[in-house]
């Protein structure tokens, strides 16, 4: 019997399914390359189509008032707030695997780096639409910002609107540079593939002048270093901004300290989720198997057993302490949550948060594609019911006479839709015209890219770094 050491190379998974660095190259570059494709040209035109409903729904509602939406007194906030949350919390696992994975040398984060970071800065994208209509006279949002103005009027720093612009703000600032800064020796690349004049021009302007000279290497590693050390801190203080929304009110249900890592683990939960189901279709229809391995897509599942797991510990803990701390009106809202008139919506979130992430315990499940993209989809519903279930809790507050039941407009429901429009455009877009994934980093895991090692020529060493 053989026994293997540690660091023996038969003992690690294998993240690149060749060993030729042109067809890396020519794997990743070529969606970016070819023609139109069907499949992606019919998603672009429904997404278009979506982000047309978005534009329209937002017309009407500034035409006509937040009215239209499904709000009543005791619930001041409505599908706005849970779908501005949903998609802030979509977008946390970009700065996770990129940043954190990154400062952690994990190797297997190569072939799905740059999906998440562009999912993180869409998500962003759609999820800030809504405090700016949210806050009903959209056109004087810019008091919000601590801007001088003809009115003398400055923001409340006790806000949590005025937090939230700030959360926002620099989490889509630092994602926008550290996602641009890593695509810039892959846009030199698709600069030097150019046939035309125009695409030549366009990666030439956005490449700014990569040569791959020693001297830009070393510029942009430190860059890139100092870009992930800043992101870090993000993936916990964005979410925790964002949960001080409802931790710093005294609302009965929402006033606990659990929540800001509860909301964060919650968040790169949802955002593992959807980074999956994506990259599982652009598998399929780019052609990229070589490249995106199962090996990536168990990994992704394990991160969500883990936060998934978090999660239920995280419900568990808001039951018990309803019940230790022997408040009648934290006790209520817990057990009105569970057995009241939204019930369904309670049972929706546990079932798909708590139990559905338990399957991926079982390697098989793991590892298929079809389970886990049919969990994940379960896992993003879950999600959602998650921030509903938060939200709704309004519906019976203090006064026993003003409680209510919350139901959505149409224009709720078409304004959430239209937001998937948003998203898939700006991603279909990022998808055709820009590299999926980190041609330098994927050519930098392959056990190739030390041509010392196994005597390679140095234009397959130096093409690993174009």
């Amino acid at each position: 019997m053989e026994f293997l050491r540690d660091d023996d190379p038969r003992l690690r998974p294998v993240l690149v399914e060749t060993g030729d660095f042109h067809e890396v190259t020519n794997i990743i570059s070529s969606p970016t390359e070819g023609k139109w494709n069907l499949t992606w040209a019919i998603l672009l035109v429904f997404s278009l189509s979506l982000l047309s409903l978005m534009a329209a729904m937002f017309g009407y509602l500034f035409w006509e008032g937040t009215g239209v939406w499904g709000l009543n007194m005791p619930v001041a906030w409505g599908w706005a707030i849970v779908n501005f949350v949903w998609w802030i919390g979509i977008g946390h696992a970009g700065t996770l695997i990129s940043a954190i994975l990154f400062l952690f040398r994990q190797k297997w984060r190569t072939a799905i780096n740059r999906f998440s970071e562009a999912m993180t800065i869409f998500a962003v994208m759609c999820a800030g639409v809504f405090p700016a209509f949210h806050v009903g006279r959209v056109w004087v949002v810019y008091f919000i910002f601590p801007l001088p103005n003809q009115m003398g009027a400055w923001p409340n720093p006790r806000s949590p609107l005025f937090w939230d612009v700030f959360a926002i703000s620099t989490y889509f600032t630092i994602s926008l540079l550290f996602w641009y800064m890593g695509l810039i020796p892959d846009l030199a690349t698709l600069r030097d593939r150019s046939t035309t004049k125009v695409r030549q021009f366009v990666y030439g302007l956005l490449s700014l002048g990569w040569r791959g000279a020693a001297r830009h290497w070393q510029n942009y590693e430190r860059a890139y270093l100092i870009l992930a050390a800043i992101s870090t801190p993000l993936v916990l203080s964005v979410h925790s901004i964002v949960s001080f929304d409802f931790a710093t009110s005294r609302v009965p249900g929402w006033h606990t300290t659990i929540f800001p890592p509860y909301f964060v683990a919650g968040a790169v939960f949802s955002g593992f989720a959807l980074v999956a189901n994506l990259l599982i279709i652009a598998r399929e229809v780019f052609g990229l198997k070589k490249v995106v391995r199962l090996h990536h897509i168990e990994n992704m599942n394990k991160f969500m057993l883990l936060t998934g797991s978090l999660v239920g510990y995280a419900y568990a803990m808001e039951l018990f302490i309803a019940w230790y701390s022997g408040s009648i009106y934290e006790r209520y809202a817990f057990w009105n949550r569970a057995l009241g008139e939204f019930w369904w919506a309670y049972f929706i979130m546990i079932s798909c948060n708590v139990l559905t992430p338990q399957l991926f315990w079982f390697r098989k499940i793991r590892r298929s594609l079809l389970m886990t993209f049919i969990l994940c989809i379960f896992i993003n519903i879950g999600m959602w019911f998650e921030r509903f279930v938060i939200v709704i809790t309004l519906h019976a507050d203090f006064l026993p006479s003003s409680w209510g039941y919350y139901r959505p407009s149409w224009v709720d429901i078409a304004t959430y839709v239209g937001t998937f429009g948003l998203f898939g455009t700006f991603f279909l877009l990022f998808m055709k015209y820009l590299p999926q994934l980190a041609i330098a980093e994927v050519k930098g895991v392959m056990p190739e890219s030390s041509s010392h090692h196994h005597g390679q020529g140095h234009s397959d060493h130096s093409e690993s770094r174009h």
